[in-house]
């Protein structure tokens, strides 16, 4: 009877010592809660699996981190092979992850596997064995048709023969059996795979791949390039464009020529969605029937023949590149059926007014050019309704002069100073699949109804535009417009409401840095600047990555300034650059696992019930990037402070929080892995009565170990009895 009632007294006084949130045996904080990839919600003793489908959330430049996963991506060419392609993928994964399961799809062949289990068709399943899995296959290096749509992460864009390319995503045609990537066995231009990620994790963490080729070739991290190659580079306005020219392609223009289009192409579009590097490869044409003249694939990487020439209308390196600039058609975002139209259409309407404006061609070719959409097969198409096109390649032909009238019908309602560029911009802001009522709604913001029925009638109907004359083009595309600056404000970017620390870059030319915890929105004031002789609407944009996340548009008088806030609240862990016209941020976006608590105090010790303590963390970086937090203080009541934290790499900082309470008795509190307890009143702990049931962080764990170690006391006790 006493050894039960001791039993139950020593199990009652470890529960008062468990902080909320702290799980008993040392094992660290509980799992994460999170809305699963189907839309149901794991119930809270579960972590949560979490599907991704798409283009790593963050790119990072630290691999190894506590809060990334990592995945690192070989592709090595077999020449005895041809026609195949071996890939090989090594994850590091960090500790929040507690389970991972790749797809690999049903067309990869596994070779090898270290550390993965077989699950299924395709799927694999890490067995915890190394913090390192790897896994080796083969896939099969020749596709034909247009291959549009979805592959795994990547989306597909082409330009079709001559200057009418076929369409993408929604609909599936092909130009015979045409090639858009290929092995020859001297050389190749493949796909980097994409895969499927299934995975649950204690804590948000970030997704972040590195792509090479091993042996001689070139990656743009979605579209590989084997065998010998020469490399070009330009670099405008932190956009880096890399031309690729294997040595098997005979180029038609000079490698400075196409790059210098294509830099004179980056400043005229403003459109955001900017990438820091576009890659860009010539593909032989020898020997090699290619389906489309040019494909993008995924975010900003492309190929183009390399007879391709500058100085035409259907400029397929300006095509491909505008496909870059449209951030919508990301699979994060999404067009719908009747919105597909847009796609194409933008594509061929900007490579030829971009050719026009950097005088590549006359107004005479590219009003041949876009009035060809006048005329059957295309003029009858409805542009919403792609059942009802009698070419497929009615959204290239008809799109690209309603899109031109659209553009011409916005310059004249607002005098210049509005464009298709603003609806543009507009929409690759958009975070849902972007629909008719989006873009006739973009339209009408920017031109007024007027414009927007003019949308709707060429979109909706039968109808078709006429091209327009050379003087019409004058009196609506020369137009003067306002001229606008923008950059950071002077005030401090602002977490959650909060000022937060923003530190200096390392060097003149690099951007200043801050770290800020995942999931907190990130306020960023911005300075906006008509330097320009009339008045107009500015359009502020924040960038994340290149990808607009807000913007404001003001309308400002010449010489007149103002600000506005824009903000951006980041969902997972990486390192992200943020960018305002020319001038650009680094945020480290961390979990709590990128702040370590090194001590806590609390003073004082011991207080009459009702009066304030102070509880003081002194908390330290984890690694060699800076830190951010919200670093939770728990007591057995649970959560009762939260405290933001950033942290420059190796800083040391201390955080506090005032605590008060109510009832006499032994305290503990808790931050992070650390403990420090207070006393409360004169009475001693063992005469405060505790439920047991009220305590949050006790479980049936904690009984489990408390049972154990009595008995072991009690054991050794008996021993010294019996001597």
């Amino acid at each position: 009877m006493n050894y039960r009632f001791a039993v139950v007294a020593f199990v009652v006084l470890l529960s008062t010592s468990l902080p909320a949130g702290a799980v008993a045996a040392g094992t660290g904080p509980g799992f994460e809660t999170a809305t699963m990839a189907t839309g149901s919600s794991p119930s809270a003793d579960v972590p949560a699996r979490t599907t991704v489908d798409e283009r790593p959330v963050a790119a990072v430049s630290a691999a190894g981190s506590d809060d990334i996963l990592h995945r690192t991506t070989v592709l090595r060419h077999r020449p005895e092979h041809a026609g195949t392609f071996e890939t090989e993928m090594t994850f590091h994964v960090p500790d929040p992850i507690v389970d991972l399961e790749i797809d690999l799809g049903s067309e990869a062949s596994v070779e090898s596997v270290d550390g993965f289990e077989a699950t299924g068709d395709g799927t694999y399943r890490w067995t915890e064995e190394t913090d390192e899995p790897l896994i080796r296959f083969r896939l099969p290096a020749n596709r034909v048709g247009s291959d549009r749509g979805h592959q795994g992460e990547r989306t597909v864009a082409s330009a079709g023969r001559g200057e009418t390319p076929t369409p993408t995503q929604e609909r599936r045609q092909t130009h015979g059996d045409g090639y858009t990537f290929v092995d020859t066995g001297d050389w190749g231009i493949v796909q980097v795979p994409g895969i499927s990620l299934s995975l649950r994790r204690t804590d948000p963490v970030g997704i972040d791949e590195t792509v090479t080729v091993d042996g001689p070739g070139s990656t743009g991290g979605d579209i590989a390039v084997f065998g010998d190659v020469t490399e070009y580079e330009r670099t405008v306005d932190g956009e880096t464009f890399r031309l690729v020219v294997p040595e098997a392609a005979d180029l038609r223009e000079s490698p400075d020529d196409i790059l210098d289009v294509l830099a004179d192409a980056s400043e005229r579009l403003a459109v955001g969605e900017r990438d820091e590097e576009v890659f860009v490869v010539a593909a032989p044409t020898d020997g090699i029937e290619w389906g489309p003249r040019g494909l993008q694939y995924g975010d900003a990487d492309a190929w183009v023949v390399d007879d391709a020439p500058l100085e035409a209308a259907g400029n397929v390196w300006l095509h491909e590149y505008v496909h870059v600039r449209q951030g919508y058609r990301q699979p994060t975002v999404g067009v719908a059926t009747e919105t597909n139209w847009l796609v194409e259409a933008q594509a061929e309407y900007y490579a030829g007014l971009l050719a026009l404006e950097a005088g590549l061609i006359d107004f005479d070719e590219f009003s041949r050019f876009l009035e060809r959409g006048e005329r059957a097969p295309y003029a009858t198409g409805v542009l919403t309704d792609p059942e009802s096109w009698d070419d497929d390649r009615t959204d290239y032909v008809k799109g690209r002069l309603v899109a031109g009238e659209i553009d011409r019908r916005l310059r004249l309602a607002t005098d210049g100073d509005r464009t298709l560029e603003d609806v543009f911009r507009q929409l690759n802001a958009e975070d849902e699949r972007l629909t008719e009522s989006d873009v006739l709604g973009s339209i009408e913001t920017a031109g007024g109804s007027d414009v927007r029925r003019v949308a709707e009638r060429y979109t909706r109907t039968e109808a078709a535009p006429e091209m327009w004359t050379q003087a019409d083009h004058g009196e609506a595309f020369a137009q003067s417009i306002a001229d606008f600056e923008y950059g950071f404000g002077a005030d401090p970017i602002e977490v959650d409401g909060k000022p937060w620390d923003r530190w200096a870059g390392a060097g003149p030319n690099d951007p200043d840095v801050t770290a800020v915890p995942a999931g907190e929105t990130v306020t960023i004031p911005v300075s906006i600047d008509n330097t320009g002789g009339r008045a107009g609407t500015a359009d502020a944009a924040l960038q994340v990555d290149g990808e607009v996340v807000d913007y404001s548009q003001p309308r400002l008088a010449a010489g007149e300034g103002t600000t506005a806030t824009l903000s951006w609240t980041p969902p997972e862990p990486g390192e992200y650059e943020l960018r305002v016209g020319s001038e650009r941020l680094t945020a480290f976006v961390r979990s709590s696992a990128s702040v370590t608590v090194t001590d806590l105090t609390v003073d004082p010790e011991r207080v009459a019930a009702g009066e304030s303590v102070t509880a003081t963390a002194t908390v330290e970086s984890a690694d060699d990037r800076p830190g951010a937090a919200v670093l939770a203080f728990r007591t057995a009541a649970g959560t009762v402070a939260n405290r933001s934290v950033a942290l420059e790499s190796g800083e040391t900082e201390t955080v506090a929080a005032t605590l008060r309470f109510g009832d006499d008795g032994r305290y503990e509190v808790a931050v992070g892995e650390r403990t420090a307890s207070v006393t409360v009143g004169g009475e001693s702990l063992t005469d405060t009565e505790i439920d047991v049931d009220d305590v949050p962080g006790f479980d049936a764990a904690a009984a489990f170990f408390a049972v154990v170690a009595l008995i072991g006391v009690l054991a050794a006790v008996g021993r010294r009895n019996d001597t």
